[in-house]
């Protein structure tokens, strides 16, 4: 796996999208989101970082825990579109999550590639 410019990128936002996950664990207040969700994305985000290094040296294992850690914490995001009295603020960060999660996941997916 070659470390393109897009690549590092895509390590960077999704690298940063993992700390954030663990760092506001305890700043939730339990309810937006649910200790449940909350802890579940602190998890996976470190598995994230966990995953980063090995990426970042060209493991192809590290990029797919990366990418599959990022797409699951995605998706803990995606009730908060549909139960009622979600905050604003709260929505907002969902959404944002969402669009730096699939854009970071689309800059490292093509590394995964075969180089023939």
């Amino acid at each position: 796996m070659r470390r393109s410019r897009l690549l590092v990128a895509g390590l960077i936002v999704c690298g940063l999208l993992g700390l954030i996950d663990v760092v506001m664990l305890p700043f939730g207040d339990g309810e937006h989101p649910p200790f449940a969700v909350a802890a579940a994305g602190a998890a996976l985000g470190v598995i994230t970082l966990a995953g980063i290094v090995p990426a970042w040296r060209g493991n192809r294992a590290g990029a797919v825990a990366v990418i599959v850690t990022r797409l699951l914490s995605g998706l803990t995001a995606v009730p908060a579109f549909f139960f009622d009295g979600v905050p604003a603020e709260a929505m907002t960060a969902a959404v944002v999550g969402v669009v730096l999660t699939l854009g970071g996941v689309a800059l490292v997916a093509p590394a995964l590639r075969s180089q023939s």
